[in-house]
């Protein structure tokens, strides 16, 4: 898929990929889409770093291979997979919007020092995914779960041309309560399960919200025997000037992605 003309791009956006616990064969056929799309634009919408262990202690684990997890296994899963992303689209702007599972080290660093503001920042500087990751080095743009950006109302949320972008815009609500919520089109992950929808209102006329899904693993430990409804994918979008835009759910079966036939590969 490639921008008909100059004015337009192609911007993908990544789901929640969990660190040490990215799905490997999903991950790689994402990695081959971003390849073969070579996009202007990345979003990447939080939860990329797991942040298990000691710092979710508000967890209880069940399973003894649930102890074998580490931060530093976690940061460096996610290292490699930035490396990737680079590698694949060199020339894409990427954001990178702080998720809840990021966000625990803050809380962890909080506690850590008793409250101390000036210690929990001195914590959090050399802890913090947004530093291990080495983002600013990167040239990735970071966005705090606790600042404002652009001008809008809630934390932890940017707007790119007509899109809101969020990691969690909400609790248990469906995509057309939160395209409403928000009054325009919204792009948000933490859910794990790829779905979208499209509603007409008076003020803001046709608008909608989608979720990719996730590139981690499906079934993660503590949905014990219960079948999750998890489903691996991303989202791209084509852009045009006008700032409308195609938005397209890209689903990842078995390791499979069903953009390929677009792309004219192969499934």
């Amino acid at each position: 898929i490639k921008a008909a003309r100059v004015d337009d791009f192609v911007r993908v956006v990544i789901p929640d990929s969990h660190g040490a616990h990215i799905d490997p064969a999903a991950m790689g056929a994402f990695l081959d889409d971003l390849k073969a799309l070579d996009p202007h634009e990345i979003v990447m919408l939080g939860d990329h770093v797991d942040c298990g262990g000691f710092l979710a202690l508000h967890h209880t684990l069940g399973y003894v291979p649930e102890t074998s997890y580490t931060y530093e296994d976690d940061i460096s899963s996610a290292n490699a997979f930035l490396d990737e992303i680079q590698r694949a689209a060199p020339h894409a702007r990427i954001h990178y919007i702080e998720g809840n599972h990021e966000a625990r080290v803050e809380k962890w660093c909080i506690a850590q020092t008793l409250r101390n503001g000036r210690e929990s920042e001195g914590m959090r500087l050399r802890n913090a995914p947004e530093f291990l990751l080495r983002l600013k080095e990167r040239g990735i743009s970071y966005y705090r779960r606790a600042e404002r950006y652009h001008d809008l109302p809630v934390p932890g949320t940017i707007k790119l041309g007509k899109t809101f972008f969020a990691h969690e815009p909400g609790r248990g609500g469906r995509p057309e309560q939160y395209a409403q919520r928000f009054g325009g089109c919204l792009i948000y992950g933490h859910e794990h399960r790829a779905r979208g929808a499209v509603i007409r209102t008076v003020a803001a006329g046709e608008i909608g919200a989608w979720c990719p899904g996730t590139l981690a693993v499906q079934q993660p430990f503590y949905f014990h025997t219960n079948l999750t409804d998890h489903s691996h994918g991303h989202l791209v979008q084509i852009v045009a000037k006008s700032g409308g835009f195609l938005s397209i759910n890209v689903p990842i079966i078995n390791g499979v992605s069903h953009l390929r036939p677009l792309l004219g590969r192969r499934a």
